[in-house]
């Protein structure tokens, strides 16, 4: 039996991968007969041996060839070795984004059971994530869902372990926004925008009572100022890069945002005010910073001062 799986949603695939090797028999059994090659270090002769043994004490065997559609084996070879495997065999061809038209799909796909797995976006993802909560064993409010999806964005990994810290966090209750707030980074990440905008745009009115809920809902000193350090360099840095016509999804890679909340974000904002002010902010908190460590201003009487400077 031939498997393709393919896209982006290396979560998804991987758990598909575990599906098939699950219905293939005990798992120590597959172990010994498992064989994972990498694509680009793979020669026919090599894959052949492996598809054509028989299984040794068990019922399958499971070859896995990872990266396929950088194999340099020609697909029509491919295609006439499959053919001749054994049914006691599973080949699984996986690689992450492949062009459509690819010579190993169009070969291989008539004879395979081939599936796509394309990023979960948008209401799919918030269905994604409720349907995942479900399965668990647990509940969770539409509006806890809503802003989980947002912080964390569509990684699944992330999502799934962020899904797992909620359920023993609420042991057995039904899972609240407050309780997004409270255990995943991302949502309280989501809390420092605002004062960003504020401190920005010079509304002291708002940053220093946005800036003392903060630290009245748990939040330290160190912790706000790293927060606001990283935001306004996520700032220059997406800034930056946007005006060079990088899209928005190289944008992310390169920065290593996770939540497209964080990244629309940080464009949003970044398009908002010039390069010279965000520069001149992100400046002053870096000499915030140093204050600190040098034990000249305790931390909140340091914030405190900046927002001040910086609103005037």
């Amino acid at each position: 039996m031939l498997y393709i799986l393919y896209g982006p949603d290396d979560f998804s695939l991987r758990e598909e991968l575990a599906t098939i090797k699950a219905g293939l028999g005990e798992g120590e059994a597959l172990a010994t007969n498992t064989t994972t090659f990498d694509a680009r270090q793979l020669r026919l002769g090599q894959l052949a041996d492996a598809c054509m043994a028989m299984p040794f004490l068990g019922s399958h065997r499971l070859v896995i060839v990872e990266g396929f559609s950088h194999s340099s084996i020609q697909p029509p070879d491919l295609a006439q070795m499959v053919a001749a495997m054994p049914p006691t065999t599973a080949l699984v061809l996986t690689d992450g984004e492949v062009k459509k038209g690819n010579a190993f799909l169009k070969a291989l796909a008539p004879m395979a059971q081939a599936r796509e797995f394309p990023l979960i976006k948008g209401a799919s993802l918030e269905r994604w994530v409720g349907t995942r909560v479900e399965r668990e064993g647990g509940t969770m409010a539409s509006g806890a869902v809503k802003m989980l999806a947002a912080a964390v964005g569509d990684n699944l990994w992330l999502l799934s372990s962020e899904i797992e810290k909620l359920l023993l966090y609420t042991a057995g209750r039904r899972i609240e926004e407050q309780d997004v707030e409270e255990v995943v980074s991302y949502a309280r990440e989501a809390n420092v925008f605002p004062m960003v905008d504020a401190i920005v745009e010079g509304r002291a009115q708002v940053a220093a009572p946005l800036l003392h809920r903060l630290l009245q809902e748990g939040d330290t000193a160190p912790y706000l100022l790293y927060m606001l350090t990283r935001q306004l360099r996520l700032l220059v840095q997406a800034k930056e890069l946007s005006a060079r016509g990088v899209p928005p999804r190289d944008i992310k890679a390169r920065l290593g945002v996770t939540s497209d909340f964080v990244l629309n974000k940080a464009l949003e904002q970044g398009r908002r005010y010039s390069a010279e002010r965000l520069e001149h902010i992100y400046r002053r908190l870096l000499e915030t910073d140093l204050s600190i460590k040098r034990g000249i201003l305790k931390g909140e009487l340091a914030l405190d001062l900046l927002v001040a400077e910086l609103c005037r």
